[in-house]
C-alpha cells in the first residue's frame, strides 16, 4: 500500500509520516513546499498544493490511500483526480465543528463541511476524523507572553477538549492500516474538558512560572487578531467561546477505540512543550493576544 500524506509540514501530517514509515508502509510526503520538509530516510517528497489542481496528478499517481487536509477550494478536482489515479481510501482530517447545530453558519465548520460533502458524494471510501481543539493551539499564547507579558482572553471560562496531535496522528494511522476501521466518522477529543484558565494552570505547573492573563472585550480581541485572522473566523471563534463559556464539552473514547490507548492529557502536552513558554522574548512577528482555536 502506498499512502499520500498531504499537509506534511502540519502538526498531524508530520507525526503521521514516521508512524507509517516505521511500520513499513510506503508513504509519500506531500506539501506545497516539499523542499522545506524534514523527512525520515526513504520517504519521498512530492509537491501537492491543494489550491493548485495541476499538482494533483503526479502526487496521486500510484497512491492507494490519502491522508487529506480539509481544503475546499479545489476539492472537486482533487476527488476527480484521486478517482482517476485509483485511490481506494481517503482519511480526512475534518473538525468536530461540523457536529454543531449551527455548523452551516460557522466559517470554520463550513470549510470542513464542504470537503466532507464532496468526499461523501464520491465513490472513494472515506474515513472522517473530527478532532476538537488541538492542544498545540496553546502555542499561540507564547507570542502574547513574549510581546505583552500576558494573554488576552474574551472568555476565560470557555471549555474545550484539547487533543494531543500525536493522538490524531495515531488515529489516522489506525484508520489507514486497519480495514475494519474504515468508512466511519470518529469524533476525537482529549480525555478532559478544560477551560482556558485550567489549561493555563497546567502550563504553569509544567513551566514552574506564572502565566498571567486578563479578560478582554470580544471586539478588542477581534481587533487585536485582525492582522492574521480573518474576521469571519474570529467571529466563529468568539461565538463558540461564548456558547461554551461555563459549559463543559463532551469527551469521547474514540481515540482509545482507534489506537488502543487512552487519549493523552493536556498536562502531558504541556510538559512536552514547556520550553516554548520559558524561552526569552522574541522580536519575530506573531500573534499577540490570541487564545487557542478549535481545529
Amino acid at each position: 500500500m502506498t499512502v499520500l500524506v498531504t499537509g506534511s509540514r502540519g502538526k498531524v501530517g508530520s507525526a503521521l509520516i514516521p508512524l507509517l514509515h516505521g511500520k513499513g508502509v510506503d508513504v509519500r510526503a506531500a506539501s506545497a513546499a516539499p523542499g522545506r520538509l524534514s523527512l525520515p530516510d526513504g520517504v519521498a517528497a512530492v509537491r501537492c498544493d491543494l489550491h493548485d489542481p495541476a499538482t494533483f496528478p503526479a502526487a496521486l499517481d500510484g497512491a492507494d490511500a490519502v491522508f487529506l487536509y480539509a481544503e475546499p477550494s479545489q476539492i472537486g478536482a482533487f476527488v476527480q483526480q484521486a478517482e482517476t489515479a485509483g485511490v481506494q481510501h481517503i482519511v480526512l482530517l475534518s473538525s468536530s465543528s461540523v457536529l454543531g447545530p449551527e455548523a452551516s453558519e460557522s466559517a470554520i465548520a463550513a470549510t470542513h463541511l464542504a470537503v466532507e460533502q464532496a468526499l461523501a458524494a464520491s465513490p472513494i471510501e472515506t474515513t472522517f476524523l473530527r478532532p476538537g481543539a488541538f492542544a498545540g493551539n496553546a502555542l499561540q499564547w507564547k507570542w502574547a507572553l513574549q510581546s505583552a507579558g500576558t494573554i488576552d482572553l474574551p472568555c476565560p471560562g470557555s471549555y474545550s477538549d484539547p487533543i494531543h496531535e500525536r493522538d490524531i496522528a495515531e488515529s489516522a494511522y489506525a484508520a489507514l492500516t486497519e480495514p475494519a476501521l474504515r468508512g466511519q466518522a470518529y469524533h476525537l477529543t482529549g480525555p478532559q474538558s478544560l477551560t482556558f484558565t485550567e489549561q493555563i494552570a497546567a502550563l504553569e505547573a509544567a513551566t514552574g512560572r506564572a502565566i498571567p492573563f486578563r479578560r478582554v472585550a470580544p471586539d478588542a480581541w477581534k481587533e487585536s487578531v485582525s492582522p492574521y485572522l480573518p474576521a469571519a473566523a474570529a467571529d466563529s471563534l468568539l461565538h463558540y467561546w461564548a456558547t461554551s463559556d461555563g459549559v463543559p464539552t463532551t469527551v469521547t473514547d474514540q481515540v482509545e477505540i482507534l489506537t488502543g490507548h487512552p487519549a493523552r492529557t493536556f498536562a502531558t502536552w504541556a510538559a512536552e512543550n514547556a520550553a516554548a513558554f520559558t524561552a526569552a522574548p522574541s522580536t519575530a512577528a506573531g500573534p499577540t493576544a490570541a487564545g487557542p482555536a478549535t481545529a
